[in-house]
């Protein structure tokens, strides 16, 4: 097939390969553009963007695609089989959805219809699942509301965070469109609508989002630790600065000492945290505002905990 590939993080990569390998011709690809990135503010080019000048394709960068008439000849004249969409991170207009013959396809990271939005994997840990998984659709003028093509269920770990989890969705995905273009080619693709009173959202996360609220269950709190790698994390506020928890687990055997939730205490050496349920979770790494992260053990080195002391 003709495709246009639309994507931009490094999620998205390994679709591009994998629809190459299958020897599709990819005519164009559409990226963000660079963005100033560091303390010198250099220009970083997106993951994909590096992926496609490394393979020698076409690369284009517009700022705004819906009114954009450089963009709809450039389309018009390619002629696409199909316009792939992997994270791009921008709405698509109605003049792309009806351009192809295949219309534009969508990997999305979640089993549709669940985890609707931006952020399907994060929300996903973050909610306790212990499964998802990854669904090409078509895209329509909703909000990952197109009929579905193809789905492939993969497991969650306990212990996952979302970090770990994305680039096993992210290859699981890349060979579901190249199974789903296959399908397409061969006149045996079925389309499924959604079940919208099935729906959940995944939103676009929020800084807000990382904040440790320890009137939460050790699962949630512990959940949320996980769904949120690498951002927005997990974080309080100790002694009036930032105080972010890079790394914990939750505790197999429970403290029996009665504690206001919030609490930072020690137990054989161990800091821990007091959450809503009576339970805790232990902090195994930390970083205090203005410090680097260390391990729990040589914070409190430094830093002894004073009777009562709370994560707020």
């Amino acid at each position: 097939m003709r495709l246009v590939f639309c994507g931009t993080p490094a999620f998205a990569v390994p679709t591009l390969h994998a629809v190459l390998a299958a020897g599709h011709a990819v005519e164009l690809v559409l990226t963000q553009p660079d963005r100033a990135s560091g303390r010198g503010l250099e220009q970083k080019f997106s993951a994909v963007k590096q992926a496609a000048l490394g393979l020698g394709l076409p690369v284009l960068q517009p700022e705004k695609i819906r009114n954009n008439d450089e963009l709809r000849e450039r389309l018009s004249t390619i002629v696409p089989d199909a316009i792939l969409v992997v994270a791009y991170g921008r709405i698509i207009p109605p003049w792309m959805l009806t351009l192809p013959r295949h219309g534009n396809l969508n990997l999305h990271a979640s089993l549709l219809p669940k985890y609707r939005g931006a952020a399907p994997i994060q929300w996903a840990i973050a909610r306790g699942e212990r499964e998802t998984g990854v669904t090409t659709m078509r895209i329509d003028e909703g909000l990952d509301t197109g009929a579905m093509l193809l789905q492939r269920t993969v497991p969650i770990a306990p212990d996952q965070t979302a970090a770990e989890l994305a680039p096993i969705l992210a290859e699981t995905g890349a060979a579901l469109m190249v199974e789903t273009l296959a399908a397409l080619e061969q006149g045996r693709s079925v389309a499924t609508a959604q079940q919208d009173a099935l729906a959940t959202l995944a939103p676009i996360l929020q800084r807000e989002d990382g904040h440790i609220d320890a009137t939460r269950s050790a699962a949630e709190i512990f959940n949320r630790w996980r769904g949120f790698q690498p951002w927005p994390g997990a974080y309080g506020l100790l002694r009036e600065k930032k105080f972010t928890v890079q790394q914990m687990r939750r505790l197999p055997n429970p403290s029996r000492a009665t504690l206001p939730a919030g609490t930072l205490h020690m137990e054989e050496g161990r800091l821990l945290l007091r959450c809503g349920d009576g339970e805790d979770v232990e902090l195994l790494d930390v970083q205090m505002e203005g410090k680097r992260s260390m391990a729990a053990q040589d914070f409190l080195r430094g830093h002894p905990l004073l009777p009562g002391e709370r994560l707020s």
